[in-house]
């Protein structure tokens, strides 16, 4: 019977060559010019656009990291002070440009959400989830809940929300607050009780801006909707978003208004929000929001990001920039473009109304929450960890990036560097450095930076796998691409695995792909009940084979480090033998199957060798080599010797030994008169040997109804005997 036979996972284990290197097929390059590949390496005061330049940008200064996860938002004062809103642990916070900072404000709540400036010189923070807001005065100490003014408590109103999220001050100093669970904007004048301004059946009521007219522009999370609200509280619906969030909104002094919006409609895309709070006792409390993103503090994308919308003064919207892997908490327009704080990868965009972009920071935190204008620059806010950073106003006078590792995969040799200057940019107005190591961190042992002239001859590092170039920009500095040609050690090829199949014949076709083939594991079905699948590893599929015991099938799985074309040759070798026979060479299938009456009964190893010859010049290949198991080709029966049968009291004795060359027997059975066969034991019981001897005793059958013979005293004996490798014999005997 054919068998089934399962891969073989051989132990991986690193070969170490000493020899005088050969070189893999040709130079290769290097080349860095698109927005996605420069996004992985380290800009500081470089920006980069969206067509894949590297050219000057703002200055990003981290100014102060709080003892806080989170830092939600962020205020400035006329004197370049930012107040911070944080959360785990929750304060107010103020911090000087040169990073002094004080405690304003510490609240038994689990997060200030809020903060902003007063036009008359207070902060207003709201805190999560009492939803109250508190007015504090920046110069004073410390204070608490107990000890400081509450402009708006959420229990003296008639609807009673839980949530705010926003606040925003109009011109003639009115303070108002959105909220959400149920939706609504709330108007505080100076010194009176906190009035309903405006009512939404949407959710929540998610950002808050003015436009030049003094109408409130505000945007909903529910449905995604964008209102314009007149002085009066009358509303207006200007943009009806795809998505259901919108998380921030901004204006600019052409009057056009900028949303950002996440996740889809008719479905909350957020998880709850955990957070661990200090009450009176120690509690954990968990916050289930209905979907607003700025409350989320995780790291999971949202599916398909952040959307830009941006309504001309006309009405008409238009989608100005889409983000499928950030999501956007906060907007600032400011005349050089539209500023977007991002996340899950602490990114700050600047985007043109033309939909160009750049990406002007990387901010060493997950989430980019908020801005706030000082005349010292913009103030960032960031959550994972939470902290406040300093873009500048202008462009840095000069700045770095740093591109991210290149495993060329194998030791290298670093030729010329390739660098493209855009259109009008002075070629000289940027620095180019290298640096080269054998692991895949910097930081361990890699060679210094070497100052390197870009275009002309060799790079200069020393050999090495990895690779990282560093660019330092000046005044006028535009780097359109840059490229690394490079030329890797040939390595020689390995063979990873060999499995080698008795009795079964690889069919014209060959390898019998089954896309998305699933494997169900049940192990332990006893202790999990869930269902598991993998997907087929590449190499791995089916092999289309027909049952052939003259036939063997051996296949192997092999890779080259460089890429290298491969051929392969089979080698035999039977038990006793020292030497390697050649079966077939110039393979470029990684399976053979062949006859095994090629190959005399017996045990044998084959060894599959190979070679990158096709990819290199003749004397420079290499070669790599595995040895299969042993296994054994058997496709000849056994022989039957001394049968012999005679009566005996009324019964048939049978007596005869069974001998097979490669595999030991497997089992005999018997056939009396063309009757049933019947199984029969050798004479030891259990059958295990290339010789056995069988003897055993067959009772009579009576003959069958209306048959005759013409001898009654003549029976005829048949015996069949099965070696391992299922060849079968079968011999008689006739008994008088």
């Amino acid at each position: 019977m054919m068998r089934r036979f399962a891969l073989t996972l051989f132990s991986f284990s690193l070969m170490f060559f000493s020899f005088a290197p050969a070189h893999s097929q040709g130079t290769r390059l290097w080349s860095q010019s698109r927005f996605d590949e420069l996004e992985k390496g380290k800009p500081d005061g470089v920006a980069i656009t969206s067509d894949g330049h590297l050219v000057a940008g703002p200055e990003s200064r981290a100014v102060f990291t709080t003892p806080s996860m989170y830092v939600w938002s962020v205020a400035a004062d006329g004197e370049g002070n930012a107040y911070l809103a944080t959360g785990t642990p929750a304060t107010v916070l103020r911090v000087t440009p040169d990073g002094k900072t004080a405690k304003l404000f510490s609240t038994k709540d689990l997060s200030v959400q809020a903060v902003r400036m007063g036009p008359d010189g207070a902060v207003y923070a709201a805190t999560l989830p009492s939803g109250k807001v508190y007015k504090l005065d920046p110069q004073a100490a410390e204070r608490t809940e107990e000890n400081v003014t509450v402009v708006f408590d959420p229990a003296e109103t008639a609807e009673k929300p839980k949530y705010v999220w926003d606040m925003a001050f109009d011109a003639e100093g009115r303070l108002y607050i959105a909220a959400g669970g149920p939706a609504g904007i709330y108007r505080v004048a100076n010194g009176q009780k906190p009035e309903l301004f405006f009512k939404s059946d949407e959710q929540h009521i998610r950002a808050l801006a003015f436009d030049a007219a003094g109408n409130l522009i505000a945007g909903s999370d529910g449905t995604g909707l964008v209102y314009r609200i007149d002085k009066a509280g009358k509303d207006y619906v200007i943009f009806d978003a795809p998505k259901r969030e919108i998380t921030a909104v901004a204006v600019g002094t052409n009057g056009a208004v900028y949303a950002s919006s996440v996740g889809e409609k008719g479905r909350n895309n957020l998880p709850p929000l955990p957070v661990t709070g200090n009450t009176s006792v120690t509690a954990t409390i968990t916050i289930v929001q209905p979907g607003s993103v700025q409350a989320f503090n995780g790291n999971t994308l949202i599916p398909d990001g952040s959307e830009i919308y941006e309504i001309a003064p006309s009405g008409a919207p238009r989608k100005l920039w889409a983000g499928r892997d950030d999501i956007v908490y906060a907007l600032k327009w400011t005349p050089e473009g539209l500023l977007a704080a991002t996340g899950n990868r602490g990114r700050v965009y600047r985007i043109q109304e033309s939909g160009d972009y750049a990406d002007v920071a990387h901010l060493e935190a997950s989430q980019a929450t908020g801005f706030a204008d000082s005349q010292r620059g913009t103030y960032v806010s960031t959550a994972n960890t939470g902290k406040v950073y300093l873009l500048s106003h202008g462009t840095a006078a000069s700045g770095t990036y740093v591109s991210d590792v290149f495993d060329a995969g194998v030791f290298s040799r670093w030729g010329r560097a390739e660098v493209d200057t855009g259109a009008g940019a002075n070629a000289h107005s940027f620095d180019f450095f290298a640096r080269a190591g054998n692991v895949d961190n910097p930081q361990r042992a890699w060679s210094d930076w070497k100052t390197v002239t870009p275009n002309v001859g060799q790079i200069g590092v020393d050999p090495a796998r990895f690779m990282q170039w560093k660019a330092k920009l000046h005044a006028g500095s535009d780097i359109a691409s840059v490229g690394i040609n490079y030329l890797p050690v040939n390595v020689a090829p390995v063979v990873d695995e060999i499995v080698v199949v008795p009795g079964a014949r690889v069919s014209t076709g060959g390898l019998q792909i089954q896309q998305q083939q699933g494997i169900t594991v049940n192990f332990p079905a006893s202790q999990n009940a869930n269902v598991i699948t993998f997907v087929q590893e590449p190499g791995r599929e089916p092999l289309a084979a027909q049952k052939d015991k003259t036939a063997v099938t051996l296949r192997w799985l092999a890779h080259d480090d460089n890429g290298d074309d491969l051929s392969f040759s089979v080698y035999y070798r039977g038990d006793g033998e020292q030497n390697w026979q050649l079966l077939k060479d110039k393979i470029t299938e990684r399976y053979l199957s062949f006859d095994g009456g090629q190959l005399p009964d017996g045990a044998y190893r084959l060894k599959v060798v190979a070679s990158d010859a096709p990819s290199h010049n003749p004397g420079e290949a290499l070669t790599g080599e595995r040895v299969s198991d042993r296994f054994v080709i058997d496709t000849t029966p056994p022989v039957v010797t001394g049968l012999a049968a005679k009566l005996v009291n009324g019964k048939i004795h049978v007596a005869f030994s069974a001998t097979d060359a490669a595999t030991p027997i497997a089992h005999a059975e018997y056939s009396v008169d063309a009757g049933q066969w019947q199984y029969m034991e050798p004479v030891g019981k259990i059958s295990d040997s290339m010789t056995e001897r069988f003897e055993f005793d067959v009772p009579l059958n009576p003959p069958a109804p209306g048959v005759a013979p013409v001898d009654a005293g003549e029976h005829v004996i048949t015996v069949r005997v099965y070696d391992r490798a299922d060849n079968a014999v079968a011999v008689k005997a006739v008994v008088k």
